[in-house]
């Protein structure tokens, strides 16, 4: 997970608000015959005509625990080699370059490294003070991306108490400045209505600095924005471009939605097996909206050959995930005993692995 990826979730979670959709999302009808049952809150994403393109791979910096190659890969030119050493995990290396460059130079961006260091325990010991302290340097010689670690910091309360009011600052400094996690979460405050007069006007803007530089969760959130013409003008086929585009990138709610677009052919050209392949990546990320649509599209062959097995497997994953549907219920007893035991083994493993996840870690 990425340093902004997480940063988002902590302020989501702070907020209590969705870190997808905001509540104004609305999903498009799917006939009951197909893809019908539970439905969530909104989750969406299409794009005009042709048929999506294969998923895009999001770079990652490697994870903490993962050990450095056995050999350092070679610096490209132009590449900063601080920040160079962070991704490739040698993170001693890192601290020693970053605290030069400070020392020598008084740079800026070495100081944010440093609060990237000292946050997360990289090459040296965890500290949230010191963290907040470089951040808080390099935040008033205006990095724009010290100001958002740091507003992430004062939303989540470390090392001090919660300051919203102070978070919310550095975001819109940041924002103005572009930043496109910032705008982001500017934009969840601006939804929420409490630090700042509810304005989606705002907030559409705002998600549409970070949409353009890639951001999955702004995209998601833009078009359901578009969907409904909150803060915009209503404009389908531009909500269907964006969860094409958010559906791509990633986001599992985007890519439920972009298919049930695809399958009822809404802002985009109609393409039953489009949309079932969107449905399959997200069913097996564990959606139990796409299992339950999928598992629809089997039982009648829409999009996918008939597959009564598969269609009760989906069923029973997504029956386990919390999406109960009594017209599949219904289907499932209309097969031979043979094929409900078949779809339930078949289902059993991923069955057992979400009872597991539940469970409470000791």
């Amino acid at each position: 997970m990425t340093r902004a990826r997480y940063r988002m979730v902590v302020l989501a979670g702070a907020l209590g608000i969705a870190l997808t959709a905001p509540a104004v999302a609305q999903t498009t009808s799917v006939p009951d015959s197909i893809v019908g049952g539970p439905r969530e809150a909104p989750k969406s994403e299409p794009r005009p005509k042709a048929k999506p393109k294969p998923e895009a791979q999001p770079k990652q910096i490697p994870a903490i625990a993962a050990p450095p190659p056995a050999e350092p890969t070679p610096l490209t030119d132009g590449e900063d080699a601080a920040y160079a050493a962070l991704q490739r995990g040698y993170y001693k290396l890192a601290l020693t370059l970053a605290t030069q460059r400070v020392e020598q130079n008084d740079d800026t961006k070495a100081m944010a490294l440093l609060g990237t260091l000292y946050e997360a325990g990289l090459g040296v010991i965890q500290d949230d003070t010191i963290a907040a302290r470089w951040y808080r340097r390099a935040a008033d010689r205006g990095d724009r991306d010290a100001m958002f670690a740091l507003a992430m910091m004062r939303m989540a309360g470390r090392p001090r108490p919660i300051d919203r009011d102070a978070a919310a600052k550095l975001l819109t400094a940041a924002a103005q400045l572009k930043h496109p996690e910032a705008s982001y979460n500017l934009a969840l405050l601006y939804l929420e209505g409490q630090l700042f007069p509810q304005d989606f006007a705002r907030a559409a803007q705002l998600f549409g600095v970070a949409a353009e530089a890639g951001n999955p969760e702004a995209q998601f959130a833009l078009a359901a924005l578009y969907k409904e013409g909150r803060g915009v003008a209503k404009d389908i086929v531009e909500a269907t471009r964006l969860l094409y585009h958010a559906a791509i990138g990633g986001n599992i709610d985007a890519q439920v939605e972009y298919a049930i677009a695809l399958f009822n052919g809404s802002g985009v050209a109609k393409d039953e097996e489009g949309a079932t392949q969107f449905l399959l990546r997200a069913a097996h990320r564990g959606s139990a909206i796409a299992q339950n649509r999928l598992a629809h599209i089997l039982a009648v062959g829409r999009g996918r050959p008939a597959d009564p097995v598969e269609a009760i497997k989906w069923h029973l994953i997504s029956k386990a995930g919390g999406a109960n549907d009594p017209k599949l219920d219904s289907f499932m007893r209309q097969q031979k005993p043979e094929v409900n035991a078949a779809a339930s083994k078949a289902a059993q493993p991923s069955i057992e692995a979400l009872r597991r996840a539940r469970e409470p870690r000791s």
